[in-house]
This record gives structure tokens, sequence and C-alpha cells, in this order.
């Protein structure tokens, strides 16, 4: 019987070097935002300072539009999980805010990332959990080499921050990268087998040429959300902090490749 052929897409060659171009850039841009991040900027502020580096870049915002999204990028403050949109709030020190930067180049390869970054004196509380969900991506990342099944990668995420009594998201997921924001497969930051064949979460071995957008989500309060009346910010149902890191990588036979490299915000634990 001939093997079925896998709706996965595998990225070689020329569609490779697209996707580190597309990240790389995403990554820049992420860095360069994130300095700017201080007491008394606005979240509105932020999304102008991402639309203004897209532009310089000749690439187009992949998230402005999607759906109806009304921002450059997802700015997202201390309770708010993901899916903020920049507006007047002022930044004050003590915030968290999330950052999410997707930009697609005229080729029309993507590039995903995000990172949380503290807003002036960072709490304690707040350290601690940026750590924790910072190296959940990093220990998943490690899993995304072919031959490891999805759900190993998956599992790696929350099974790292239990040990710090956190939740990961359920409702939010990440996903493959190509051509399309979001493409096959989900990559949930858990894995309940019961629960994913409900889903219909497909469960594949990786293969190399695989590219993934891992996204942890994590919280310090209850993993329920709820979605504000803008339709789109998404809270801790408990308003806890939460706290989010992503990268987009390429599954190879050995370490994965990260497309959107940047330096750690703490060092490996």
């Amino acid at each position: 019987m001939a093997k079925r052929k896998s709706r996965i897409a595998l990225r070689h060659g020329e569609e490779a070097e697209g996707l580190r171009e597309a990240g790389g850039i995403a990554a820049e841009i992420l860095r360069l935002v994130s300095e700017e991040v201080t007491p008394g900027i606005t979240t509105g502020r932020l999304d102008e300072i991402v639309g203004d580096l897209i532009a310089a870049r000749n690439c187009i915002s992949a998230f402005l539009g999607y759906k109806g999204f009304p921002s450059n990028a997802c700015v997202s403050v201390n309770e708010e999980i993901v899916h903020g949109i920049g507006g007047p709030r002022e930044l004050v020190s003590g915030d968290i805010v999330k950052i999410d930067v997707g930009i697609q180049t005229k080729a029309g390869w993507i590039g995903d990332n995000a990172k949380t970054v503290p807003v002036g004196e960072l709490k304690p509380e707040a350290e601690t959990l940026m750590r924790a969900t910072e190296q959940s991506l990093y220990e998943a990342i490690g899993h995304a080499r072919e031959g490891e099944l999805l759900s190993t990668l998956c599992a790696s995420v929350e099974n790292y921050v239990v040990n710090y009594d956190y939740t990961v998201v359920k409702q939010f997921v990440g996903h493959g990268v190509g051509r399309d924001l979001h493409e096959d497969p989900q990559v949930p930051n858990y894995w309940d087998p019961k629960e994913m064949r409900q889903r219909r979460f497909k469960n594949p071995r990786l293969q190399a040429g695989m590219v993934l957008a891992i996204e942890p989500m994590v919280n310090a309060g209850t993993d329920e959300v709820k979605i504000l009346d803008d339709d789109w910010t998404v809270i801790t149902a408990d308003k806890a902090l939460s706290a989010h890191f992503e990268h987009t990588v390429m599954v190879t036979a050995g370490e994965a490749e990260i497309l959107t490299p940047r330096e750690r915000t703490f060092p490996a634990t």
C-alpha cells in the first residue's frame, strides 16, 4: 500500500530560505520594539512602532486585518494573555507586556514570534512567571526534532510549568507556519489524548522541514480565560498574571533551527 502523504508541509531549499528571511525580520522587529518599552509609553504607540518597522522592511503585518484584527501587533498587558489591541493605555512600572509580532514578506512567507517584556522594575512574582514560561518554550523546542511525536513536544510545556503551580492556556495554541499564518499542525501547550481526539488534533511524528510556531501561554492562576468586549483581547478569568513567549522553529534531524533568533531574556535553567 502506498504511504499516505502528509498534509503538513515540509519546507526545504528556497522555501526554507524564505522562512528564514521572514523569521529574521520578525525577530529584529520584536527586538527593536521591545527596546521602546518604558513607563509612560502607550500600547498604541508600541503598535505604531511595529507598523513603521514592518513598512520600512517592505513587509506587511500578518495580523492587521486577519479576521478583522485591528492592530499591527498584539500588545497584551498583565492579565491580558494574547490578542491585545494597541490603544491609549499607558504602561506603568511593574507591568509586564506581551508583544507578538507577525510579518509577511513580499515573497509571501510568514515570520511569527513573541516575548514578554518587563516595564520598569520587575516584580519577583512576575520574574518567576516569565522565567518559567520562557524555559518551557525551550523545553518544547528541545523536542522539535525528526522522529519525535508532536504530543511529546506539546506535553513538555505543561509538564515544566506545573512545577511552579502554573497553568497553561488550552483554548489557544501554536501552529504550523508557512505562507499562511496558521497552518497544520496545531501545537497546544499540553496533551490529553482523549481531549485531543475530540478536538481532532493531529499527533504526527515530526519530520525535517516542518515549521512550527511554539508559543507557551502560562498563567499564574486558573487556566480559564475570558474574551473582552472588543472581541479580541483574551484575559485570565481570575485576573492573574500571564506570560507568553514564542519562537518559529524548523524541525531537523538534530537540534531544531530557531527561525526567529534572539537572545534569551533569562539564562537557561
